[in-house]
């Protein structure tokens, strides 16, 4: 008889896991509440990066004049963007879908609920109840926005992320509160469709957190195009005074804008499910808790993705996915690897792009590890000029006695893309002779990579 698998959640973890395990002859049925592709990806990550690219062109063609063309204006048309932005949502999850559907997994539209360590009651989208039993289930369900007790999003001035598309209007000026990765990023798109922006800084450095030489990179990026940073400053409240919102920090510091947008985190969407009918633990935070295998504190329960308090990178619920259904038709005992989350690549997209993966080098200098740390700027490769954009940087950190590489860091044009090679090396134990043997294109960004490994 079939493994019976059960999985709430169809988002990256989810329908990776789903695609893996219809393969290996399980019997997988996935509940979903809102949208096959998962909310978060579809209705977040994938808005957000079209927005940002389209923001890229308009930018690129500004600066067209040093390319030996005459100066671009282009202005943004919003029904066609938010066109766009549909288009490709939709694309992504009819495509997953129908993957599901070949494989033979039964689709559940609605909101399931533990009754007890085997069953769940799903409540459907048409109001109808259905009991399904398992022999295994993947919690997947994702996170959505913090929200802070002292603010209250109206949807319209007051923002969460997923307020922000499709898009109804952009701001003539906005205040994003949060300068982590969703923040800058959110920086970089409204700039790019000409807003004025403010960014409250709640430390001394956006993206905190991540390489100091890397932030300074953006935040000098940042000022250029004349963004205001407000170091230091914790937003205490938010309020809307006519067609203002006025954005009030703990310093005595306010901003005054347009639109406030507000980025500072995400919860995990465990609640409502009934854990405690199942036995399966919670942290303090609402995450749940897995191991190395993804395992709960029940041992054919899992959970992946945002909700298990790890990486929240789509690239990670996925991986997590693929590892979770290998475990539940007993692969795991044959060459298995477990998922190394010290190993992710991730990125940022703003412009000039960032990407890291591996050991960080204040991480190494933290714990008094010797590393040699070798970095290149893109000034001194010919297709960055070719580009006519040679900000940034490649800095890869190896071990001195025997070479391998660490890890390493990105700055500059096509940095997400440019971030697997070093990912490649730090994930297989290369070594940095293994990247300066290597025969790369010319001329080509991913020569830096070359150069820095020398």
């Amino acid at each position: 008889m079939a493994v019976r698998f059960l999985i709430i959640g169809g988002g990256p973890a989810g329908n990776t896991a789903a695609t893996h395990a219809a393969r290996l002859g399980a019997d997988v049925t996935i509940v979903e509440r809102e949208i096959i592709g998962g909310a978060a990806h579809l209705w977040d990550c994938i808005p957000s990066k079209t927005m940002i690219a389209t923001g890229g062109a308009m930018a690129f063609g500004r600066r067209s004049s040093g390319m030996g063309l005459e100066e671009m204006r282009p202005e943004v048309d919003v029904e066609a963007l938010t066109d766009r932005i549909e288009d490709i949502k939709d694309h992504l999850s009819q495509s997953t879908t129908n993957l599901l559907r070949s494989q033979g997994v039964r689709l559940i539209a609605g909101s399931a609920r533990f009754m007890s360590a085997h069953s769940v009651s799903v409540t459907t989208s048409d109001n109808g109840v259905e009991v399904i039993e398992f022999d295994a289930v993947l919690i997947a369900t994702g996170s959505r926005p913090r929200i802070p007790q002292w603010v209250t999003p109206d949807g319209e001035r007051i923002l969460t992320t997923r307020d922000c598309y499709p898009p109804k209007v952009f701001p003539s000026s906005v205040c994003i509160i949060g300068s982590g990765v969703t923040g800058v990023e959110f920086v970089h798109m409204f700039q790019s469709f000409g807003a004025k922006v403010s960014l409250v800084v709640s430390r001394q450095q956006v993206l905190p957190g991540k390489d100091p030489e890397v932030a300074a990179v953006l935040e000098d990026d940042f000022l250029r195009r004349g963004v205001s940073l407000l170091k230091g400053a914790r937003a205490q409240s938010i309020s809307r005074e006519g067609d203002e919102v006025v954005v009030k920090c703990d310093d005595g510091r306010q901003v005054r804008s347009s639109h406030a947008v507000l980025t500072i985190g995400s919860v995990p969407n465990s609640d409502g499910l009934d854990l405690d009918a199942a036995g399966v633990h919670m942290d303090g935070g609402g995450y749940i808790p897995i191991n190395h295998h993804c395992v709960t504190n029940v041992e054919h329960i899992y959970a992946a993705g945002d909700v298990s308090g790890k990486l929240p990178l789509s690239s990670v619920a996925s991986m997590q996915g693929r590892k979770v259904a290998e475990h539940v038709m007993g692969l795991h005992t044959r060459d298995h690897r477990h998922l190394d989350y010290d190993k992710a690549a991730s990125a940022i997209f703003t412009e000039p792009e960032i990407a890291d993966v591996g050991l960080a080098e204040a991480e190494a200098f933290a714990h008094g590890r010797k590393i040699r740390v070798t970095k290149v700027p893109f000034s001194a490769t010919p297709k960055a000029l070719i580009n006519n954009d040679a900000r940034g940087f490649v800095k890869i950190i190896s071990d001195p006695a025997t070479g391998e590489v660490l890890g390493g860091s990105i700055v500059g044009r096509h940095a997400a893309e440019l971030i697997s090679v070093i990912a490649l090396a730090v994930t297989a134990n290369l070594r940095v002779t293994d990247i300066v043997e290597s025969l790369l294109v010319h001329p080509a960004l991913a020569e830096a990579l070359a150069e820095a490994a020398e």
